[in-house]
């Protein structure tokens, strides 16, 4: 799913940085999430947490997580997807 609209980032990539080991300032300079309008930036910061080596279940805590995300719209998700 892509987190950041403005930087085309996606989960996916934001938690396998976290998963190497890099924290949010890291992975916000290396990907450039959360440094045009902003909107993403709690929903990558909990990507990142649950990424993080404190967090071992973080595939299964991760996707509600997202849906509570004040970045997630279901209504705007096509039901083809």
């Amino acid at each position: 799913m892509i987190v950041c609209v403005c930087r085309r980032v996606s989960d996916r990539e934001i938690a396998s940085h976290a998963r190497a080991g890099m924290d949010f300032d890291d992975i916000q300079f290396e990907l450039g999430v959360a440094t045009q309008c902003g909107q993403c930036e709690s929903c990558a910061r909990d990507v990142v947490a649950q990424c993080s080596a404190n967090h071992p279940v973080a595939a299964i805590q991760l996707a509600s997580r997202i849906q509570e995300s004040a970045a997630w719209h279901p209504s705007s998700v096509s039901a083809s997807a």
